[in-house]
């Protein structure tokens, strides 16, 4: 089996950047970044934010260089393109229940009291 030979030097660079990458993450989760406030029930925690952006960067060059994906052919690019549309689809669905969720208003509990009963008809009076 012949395949694309990458030099050392370039697996070694993509570690040194995974382990400056790992210290990032770990520093901004010692730093209170705050929130984004987008609304009155959508807040965004900035830290959340960034250790999700330097954890994509992280895959991104764990699965360029480490799998092979930038040297691959056509078709395992489009099936790694559809499995990051089909994880898009997915986590859209979930967005969309957790966003809608307080559109509907809270239904009583099931121990609430009964409504009160109409009154029974009175019998019509012999003649």
């Amino acid at each position: 089996m012949t395949g694309h030979v990458v030099p050392v030097r370039v697996y070694l660079a993509v570690f040194v950047s995974l382990l400056a990458l790992t210290a990032l993450t770990t520093w901004v989760a010692f730093i209170d970044l705050g929130t984004l406030n987008l609304g009155a029930a959508n807040n965004i925690d900035l830290n959340t934010l960034a250790a999700l952006v330097i954890a994509a960067c992280k895959t991104t060059l764990v699965g360029l260089f480490f799998m092979h994906l930038r040297f691959s052919n056509t078709f395992t690019r489009l099936v790694i393109l559809a499995g990051f549309f089909w994880l898009a689809l997915l986590m859209s669905f979930t967005l969309t229940d957790v966003n809608t969720r307080g559109w509907s208003p809270n239904p009583a509990p099931w121990t609430a009291p009964a409504p009160a009963a109409a009154p029974a008809p009175v019998p019509p009076a012999a003649p």
